[in-house]
């Protein structure tokens, strides 16, 4: 708020009062001066440096300094920013610390790479000094407030930080120390930590860190499976993960958790706010908390107040009918007059404006405006028109002019600040302004002009949002005389436009406040009448002379009054605040400036009345100001108000808690000649009671009359009739609101406890934004807070107004004392305000976005915030305390037994959700292949019918073809594998060899030498060279897991697993026996083993699961026949066909696709292995072009490859002559829910080189059946349907439409296969669910698994996941497996090629992966894809639980100063989405979160190595 003036009267000089900043020297000198006198005197040393002892009351005169009762709250306000400022003595704030020490409490402190934010020092980002202060509202205003308590100083509280747990420092120093790549290390500095841990004997989950950090390159390493911490086929060792993680007080010894997360859990413990009863139902379905009203809230008991009148205007015979007229008047017989003196930034004077100059060089100015700047037929300007005033501050003289000057030729001056970059903060919105008031000039200095941005040919450059403007210099030289003959027209003011303020919303954007001539004049006679002003007084102005008192004051008032201004510069408050006296400037009775001001000046002649605060806005101009008192006149009134009364709007006079007090003086009474009225804040204009807060509207002759062009919003504010509580409005007289909260006190004295702008509505309570600005800075914020430049604001999250403290810190503060600093203003906001903060943040000095004065701009600091461009250095979000209108968790009810489920079903006439692809039985094949049994006799029949026929070809990076293999070829390789199993292994029918080649055609040759040779094969993906110790570990595991009797290998491999780097690793001394195939003879196979029955076991697949489970499945030799023949029906393959395959091919359906499938179908295989498309991108798509193929199989990890990587190049692919319309199905191979975003971004990106959008299709499989669905050649396109994610939660269905509000986007996962039979059954009472219903999939087929591959044969898990009957309703006792997945079946509209209806099945996810918060349940991705929308800079994000607690992994891909700004957007959005709170944000550098072969994300290794300490990262916040 703009100007309330107090004034000094002196003699005949009157001061008009500015506060500003104050250096740290000076603020050392003036505190040290201040406490002179208190602090007892010890010989020798310096008294700055002694400390009171904590208990010890302040003296009787220390209190009286700050002449407010020992533990009131004062306020001071300063013209800067617009904003006004209040103080909280220390002693509150003291007291309110002292109040938390007794819980000690050890917050976890935040922890940070020590390369991030080496801040720059402060005189490196400081702006040079323009005349518009680059300092902040300043320290003086509080100061005074703060000395007398000063000495007694917070740092004495035993902090509530308790030092007394070092893990807070020494984890994060651990942390911080960690070289980039060096993972080994880290363990050990936490191992102290860490309990022991239970799982002993499990081996340490690899370090998946190294792999990338220590290579430069950021790719993640996308063929790493990583091992389990020792979870082997199929089921945690230790029983059940949750059983050791539910507890989230007393987190049991058994897990691993590092003491910052114990602290963090140790604060969550803390009672909460009172729970809070009543919610409404959101949705029909959410329950969100509504707070319910306090029943021991204070409610206003007064009677309703009536208007209270200012005394009447006098009438005075002589005052002028226009200010113009005045100016006229003065400057024709009193030209040798001063009217205005500009003085320097060191006091001196520069110049002397006299009435007879101002008047002459006004109309110079006025007829050139109107005559000299277009051509006489086509004038720019004409009266009415608005031009733009663009004048320094430190240049009134030049604007004093051009504003009369404008005033005379009847055009509406604009004034506003000088705009330094093309980017200023806030400057679109004034563009905005100047559009919105169709201006098209600007009047400006030669100087001025001469320093505004230009581009490089010289010409001004275009600001940001700004219209296009003609500048117009308005120095003397530049002017022409006006003729003897021309005068300008000066008639009787009315209320036709005289000037437009701007003013600045809380939302940033910028209004102009208009002000008629009537009311300009009126105004300045109400203003000469309150301050008694006389012709001839001096005026000292320190405000600004374009806006709000300064001008009114310094420039129109003067005029009016023959006055003298001395207009003293502001940035004089940085060079010397006492070139002349302190200058004070409040806008509202604070206690502590004044009385601070008043008890330093008093011994310098200063009079008590002469200290004249008042309230003023830009809307209502003037509000009330105190009269300069009569000596020995009753003292100004004071209230010392009840915060908590404040916060619901109600005046208490504060009895019970002297913490949270506030002081206020009054601002005196209403202007001359104008009425006042206090309305509701909110809603209609309904007078308060006389008891309550309200904001003050005024009516009067001298307020503005509207916001320029904006007639909606002008309504609302400067056209009021207050109503009564019945709502019929009282008189007919229109008010205008000014934009202050207050209330009228006894003796009708005015007071003003805030501003509508700063206020902040949380939980139905009001808070000041500068009274929790003032907290913060009472809690010793010299060390930390740069400037005392903190920012308030609130952003609405989750149905609610969350606070956001922002503040610069200090280029010197140290990390401990910022962490101190923020936790401390928690406390005590908490205490005062009884309100908790969503989220303090400290950014580096001189980086918040500043006002033309240096202010803060709020607005748009607040964009910055919610943008994520804060770039904060240091951040604090408290959520779990704030946010207390979560939905209560769910209690799960008691189920419907399975019987009633299906009695409903019948009863609602709803199908089961069953479904089946076609049935083999029925489908006629002449297919030769039948009359086999076993892939080995295809291989064998297929190499006597077509010797030639080539079944395989591998290709390179480049894409030329290293290797085939014809029927015979393989045939022959496969029985010379077989003869040296027998001659060098020594292996016998039944044994279990494991296969270690890189993927290629060796790969399938190994494979079929086993079956020839009657034993097992088990394929591995061989360990990564660059990255043994991560890798070697999984390869071992399998190895031992699986029993194996020998390895086969290459030479290369062989080489690895014996060589010392592998020593490291694992044992390489007990390796089985390795037997290298690169060179083995050519020997005929004296027999080929046959198996005695289909039953029998074929090969081994061993998976890591994204749950870091490591199962191995069974496949019988039946189930392998079924399975190729299913696909082979689907994907109507046969010999004359090409499929291009880019998949791993060691387990599941990329296995089978690349080593067993082309054997029983005969069509040919073209192989590209997917980490050749790191070196060459283009490697697939070429293939695919070059060799028109119609079927091609890929995994997520290389879609996503050729999406990201090849997006932005089209050109080059259609240069390159590929083209992709050949494609007929592309299919991606996936054990998850589709990701459909990707494979739509695919399909979109390659339409333009020929990809049909119909080809992309997925898979789904499992551990229990590789191959439930694929899309195939035939039937209907895969369909998609919109589900709701609020009732995913609840594990139920709800089909939604596209575009509704928390909607979730699922694409069918191809067609059934035939033979295949798909049922979704309830997964706890394991009876059958109905149509459109989740539960888990349950499959029945001949080529599902015949069970888990264990150790200790463990019976009973098995036969759950392969053998199990439905509880009820099955008659035919079907055995069906469990994928372990939920999904649901919907019968469409769609005709199947069965020709009935066909059944679609979407996957919603795996079932071990969801996460079970609040009752609900939960699957990563959705809260992932959340998190990953919210910035830019989200390359990938994982999440997982730990201890209940929510905790999320960010990589960054931007610069790290962003890393913080992550940290309240992941919080936001999470919280907005899926009404949690994240407990942990883990920022990491790209390529930390392990990604395996398929393209899923390892949670739980993520999580694991973050236990461990080993991901180094950039930062980690708890949230408290």
């Amino acid at each position: 708020w703009g100007g309330s003036a107090p004034l000094l009267s002196k003699g005949n000089v009157t001061f008009l009062f500015a506060l500003g900043d104050i250096t740290q020297k000076g603020y050392e000198k003036k505190r040290a001066k201040l406490l002179a006198p208190y602090i007892p005197q010890t010989q020798g040393v310096d008294p700055a440096l002694q400390k009171e002892p904590r208990n010890q009351t302040p003296t009787p005169a220390a209190t009286s300094a700050s002449s407010s009762s020992k533990y009131h709250r004062a306020r001071s306000g300063g013209a800067r920013d617009e904003r006004y400022r209040s103080d909280i003595h220390t002693e509150a704030v003291q007291a309110a610390l002292a109040h938390h020490k007794e819980q000690k409490m050890a917050l976890p402190m935040p922890t940070k790479r020590r390369s991030t934010f080496v801040q720059s020092p402060a005189d490196v980002c400081t702006p040079p000094d323009t005349s518009s202060a680059s300092e902040d509202e300043g320290s003086l205003r509080r100061q005074a407030a703060l000395s007398a308590a000063l000495h007694q100083s917070l740092q004495n509280a035993e902090s509530w930080i308790n030092r007394s747990i070092q893990g807070s420092s020494t984890s994060s120093s651990a942390s911080s120390t960690l070289s980039h790549g060096d993972g080994k290390g880290t363990s050990g500095s936490l191992a102290d930590v860490f309990a022991n841990s239970r799982i002993e004997n499990f081996s340490i989950p690899p370090d998946v860190t190294a792999t990338t950090s220590s290579s430069s390159s950021s790719a993640r390493p996308a063929t790493i499976d990583l091992p389990p911490s020792g979870i082997v086929k199929g089921m945690h060792k230790g029983s059940n993960r949750a059983s050791l993680m539910d507890t989230a007080d007393g987190v049991p010894v058994s897990s691993r958790v590092s003491t910052k997360i114990q602290q963090l859990l140790n604060t969550l413990k803390r009672p909460k706010r009172p729970p809070l009863k009543e919610f409404f139902v959101d949705d029909f379905e959410e329950i969100v908390e509504v707070p319910q009203p306090d029943p021991n809230q204070p409610k206003p008991e007064g009677r309703q107040m009536t208007p209270v009148k200012g005394e009447p205007l006098g009438v005075i015979c002589n005052w002028p009918p226009a200010l113009e007229a005045a100016l006229q008047r003065w400057g024709t017989t009193q030209a040798r007059c001063p009217c205005l003196t500009a003085l320097d930034v060191t006091g001196k004077p520069v110049y002397t404006l006299t009435y007879g100059k101002l008047w002459s060089r006004s109309l110079k100015l006025a007829y050139t405006l109107l005559n000299k700047l277009g051509t006489k037929n086509e004038p720019v300007l004409k009266p009415g028109d608005r031009v733009a005033l663009v004048y320094p501050n430190n240049d009134p003289v030049m604007f004093m002019v051009a504003f009369y000057g404008c005033l005379l030729a009847e055009v509406i001056p604009v004034p506003i600040e000088v705009p330094l970059t093309r980017k200023d903060a806030g400057g679109q919105q004034i563009g905005f302004l100047l559009g919105s008031c169709g201006i098209t000039l600007a009047l400006t200095t030669e100087v001025c002009l001469k320093g505004l941005p230009k581009t490089q040919n010289g010409e001004i450059v275009q600001f940001k949002g700004w219209p296009r403007l003609k500048w117009v210099v308005t120095d003397s030289k530049y002017l022409s005389k006006s003729p003897k003959d021309w005068q300008p027209s000066i008639s009787t003011a009315g209320t036709e436009p005289a000037y437009i303020e701007y003013k600045t919303s809380k939302e940033g954007s910028v209004m102009g406040v208009t002000v008629s001539r009537i009311a300009m004049l009126a105004h300045c006679q109400a203003l000469s009448q309150a301050c008694s002003y006389s012709e001839g007084e001096t005026i000292v102005n320190v405000l600004d002379f374009k806006k709000d008192a300064g001008l009114w004051h310094g420039m129109l008032t003067n005029v009016m009054n023959k006055m003298h201004t001395l207009s003293v510069p502001y940035s004089v408050m940085k060079t010397c605040p006492l070139s002349w006296v302190q200058r004070v400037h409040t806008h509202k009775g604070s206690v502590s400036s004044c009385d601070a001001f008043l008890s330093l000046f008093q011994s310098h002649g200063l009079k008590p009345e002469a200290i004249c605060p008042c309230a003023t806005s830009p809307e209502a101009m003037t509000v009330a100001i105190r009269r300069p008192g009569v000596p020995g006149a009753p003292l100004p009134g004071r209230a010392v108000l009840s915060m908590n009364g404040l916060s619901y709007g109600v005046i208490r006079v504060n009895t019970e808690d002297k913490n949270s007090a506030l002081t206020v003086q009054d601002v005196g009474h209403v202007m001359p000649g104008g009425m006042m009225c206090i309305v509701k804040p909110d809603g209609s204009p309904q007078l308060c009671k006389t008891d309550e807060i309200g904001e003050i509207c005024v009516s009067s002759r001298t307020g503005g009359m509207m916001y320029y062009g904006l007639t909606g919003v002008t309504k609302n504010m400067f056209e009021v009739i207050p109503v009564n509580s019945a709502g019929s409005p009282v008189g007919d007289t229109p008010f205008v609101r000014s934009g202050l909260l207050g209330f009228v006190g006894p003796g009708s004295l005015v007071f003003v406890v805030g501003k509508m702008d700063g206020l902040l509505t949380v939980s139905g309570r009001r808070h000041n934004a500068d009274d929790i600005v003032a907290t913060g800075l009472a809690v010793e914020s010299i060390k930390t807070v740069y400037r005392g430049r903190i920012a308030v604001f609130s952003v609405s999250v989750f149905y609610d107004e969350r606070i956001v403290v922002v503040a610069e810190q200090r280029p010197d503060a140290s990390e401990e004392d910022s962490f101190q600093w923020m936790s401390r203003v928690l406390q005590a906001i908490d205490s005062i305000h009884q309100v908790g903060v969503y989220c303090l943040a400290l950014v580096p000095a001189n980086t918040l976005p500043k006002t033309p004065l240096g202010g803060i701009h709020l607005s748009q600091t607040k964009q910055h915030f919610l943008e994520g461009f804060l770039h904060p250095c240091n951040i604090l979000m408290c959520p779990h305390t704030c946010v207390t209108n979560l939905p209560k968790p769910r209690q799960k009810q008691p189920g419907v037994g399975p019987a009633s489920v299906m009695v409903g079903n019948l009863v609602a006439g709803k199908r089961i959700a069953q479904a089946a692809g076609r049935d083999l039985g029925q489908i006629e094949e002449n297919d030769l292949v039948r009359k086999h049994q076993f892939l080995t006799e295809v291989l064998q029949w297929r190499a006597q019918a077509t010797p030639d026929h080539t079944l395989f070809l591998l290709l390179n990076a480049k894409g030329t073809t290293v290797c085939t293999a014809t029927c015979l070829q393989l045939h022959k390789r496969a029985e010379r594998i077989a003869s040296a199993l027998y001659d060098k292994g020594h292996l016998n029918a039944g044994d279990n060899v494991v296969l270690l080649y890189p993927p290629g055609i060796e790969l399938i040759v190994a494979f079929y030498g086993c079956l020839y040779a009657g034993c097992i094969p088990v394929t591995v993906r061989p360990p990564h060279a660059q990255n043994l110790t991560a890798t070697l570990p999984t390869v071992r595991m399998i190895v031992d897991v699986s029993k194996a009797a020998c390895i086969l290998t290459t030479q290369a491999l062989l080489r690895l697993l014996k060589s010392r780097e592998a020593a490291t690793a694992v044992d390489v001394k007990t390796w089985p026996a390795i037997i290298d195939t690169d060179d083995l003879p050519r020997k005929r196979l004296p027999q080929i083993y046959k198996p005695p029955t289909p039953e029998m076991l074929a090969y081994l697949d061993f998976s890591v699961s994204t749950t870091g489970m490591l199962t191995g499945v069974k496949m019988s030799h039946s189930a392998v026949s079924a399975l190729c023949r299913a696909i082979k029906l689907q994907c109507e393959l046969y010999s004359s066909r090409q499929i291009a395959i880019c998949l791993d091919p060691y387990c599941g359906l990329g296995f089978t696709l690349w080593c067993l499938c082309s054997v029983y179908s005969g069509h040919q295989s073209i192989l590209i292995p997917p980490m050749e498309l790191e070196s060459n991108l283009f490697l697939w798509l070429s293939t695919v072009s070059q060799y028109k193929i119609r079927d091609t199989f890929c995994s997520y990890s290389v879609m996503e490859l050729c999406t990201k990587g090849l997006g932005n190049q089209m050109e080059v692919l259609k240069a390159r002559g590929i083209n992709l319309s050949c494609v007929r199905t592309c299919v991606v191979v996936a054990e998850e829910r589709p990701r459909i975003s990707l494979t739509q971004s695919f399909s979109k990106l390659f339409k333009d080189i020929g990809l049909s959008s119909r080809a992309v299709s997925t898979t789904f499989g499992s551990r229990v059946n590789v191959a439930i669905c694929l899309q195939g050649t035939s039937g209907p396109d895969p369909t998609t349907v919109y589900v709701d994610l609020k009732s995913l939660r609840h594990d139920r269905v709800r089909l939604v439409e596209r575009g509704a509000p928390q909607s979730l986007l699922l694409s069918e996962s191809g067609k059934i296969l035939p033979g295949v039979k798909v049922i979704i059954v309830n997964p706890e009472t394991k009876g059958p669910v109905g149509d459109s219903h989740l539960g888990e999939i349950w499959v029945n087929s001949p080529h599902t698994a015949s069970g888990y591959y264990t150790i200790y044969d463990n019976e009973s898990l098995q036969a759950d996941h392969f053998n199990t009957r439905l509880s009820f309703g099955d008659a035919a006792q079907t055995f069906w497996a469990r994928t372990g997945y939920l999904g649901f079946v919907r019968r469409t509209e769609l005709t199947a090629a069965s020709g009935d209806r066909h059944d679609a099945l979407y996957v919603v996810g795996a079932l071990d992966e969801t996460l079970e918060l609040r009752g609900l349940r939960y699957h990563p991705i959705d809260i992932e894809t959340s998190v990953s929308r919210t910035h830019r800079s989200i390359a990938e994000c994982a999440v997982f639980t730990w201890t209940n607690l929510l905790v999320v992994v960010v990589e960054l891909c931007g610069c790290e100063q962003e890393a913080l700004d992550l940290v309240p957007l992941v919080t936001n959005v999470v919280l907005e989405e899926h009404y949690l709170i994240v407990g942990v944000v883990v920022v990491v550098d790209p390529g930390v979160i392990p990604i395996n072969s398929r393209g899923e994300k390892q949670r739980m290794h993520l999580r694991d190595s973050f236990l461990a300490d080993q991901l180094d990262p950039i930062y980690v916040a708890y949230n408290m």
